[in-house]
């Protein structure tokens, strides 16, 4: 089976990353509380409004991954809590900035988050030392950085000989 890659948001990122993410070897489940907003989505594409998102974390497949770009910080913050319980999930990602990271951080601490999980949190997402907000750039960058930790996770799990570095011959 592929690996999932559970989305949260349809927004303008959001739609931009589906369509970035739906031609590689990926299961692509879009969630937003807005039933609306779930259009011009490409094809191959799951796409559910729930009224609860953070509940789709707790019920997802092993191993998969999650990337959270809702119109609403709280939200974003209640699903990336859940996510980060997640240890088998190859990559959290949220969109946003260093600021938001700084208030997800103090937030995420004060709910009794740990630092360890906490450093598995991307935030912000497809950054890789570049400050663009377009959203079909951020898409880009960002399903690069999730097939890379995807791929990173595989490679882990099915290497016989845990010693042995990635490419080395």
């Amino acid at each position: 089976a592929l690996p999932n890659v559970f989305m949260f948001g349809a927004g303008h990122v959001g739609r931009a990353l589906a369509k970035a993410l739906v031609a590689l070897p990926l299961t692509i489940h879009v969630i937003d509380t807005r039933p609306d907003e779930l259009h011009d989505l490409p094809a191959g594409v799951e796409a559910r409004a729930v009224p609860m998102p953070e509940a789709v974390v707790r019920s997802a497949p092993a191993g998969s991954a999650y990337v959270i770009l809702t119109h609403d910080h709280a939200l974003d913050f209640m699903i990336a809590a859940e996510a980060l319980k997640r240890t088998d999930a190859p990559y959290v990602g949220m969109v946003g900035s260093k600021t938001k990271r700084a208030k997800f951080a103090s937030w995420y601490r004060a709910e009794g988050g740990t630092e360890e999980a906490l450093r598995r949190l991307v935030l912000p997402i497809g950054a890789f030392g570049l400050v663009d907000k377009r959203p079909e750039v951020i898409a880009a960058l960002a399903a690069a950085e999730i097939m890379v930790h995807i791929g990173r996770r595989e490679a882990s799990v099915t290497a016989p000989d845990t010693n042995t570095t990635l490419g080395a011959a």
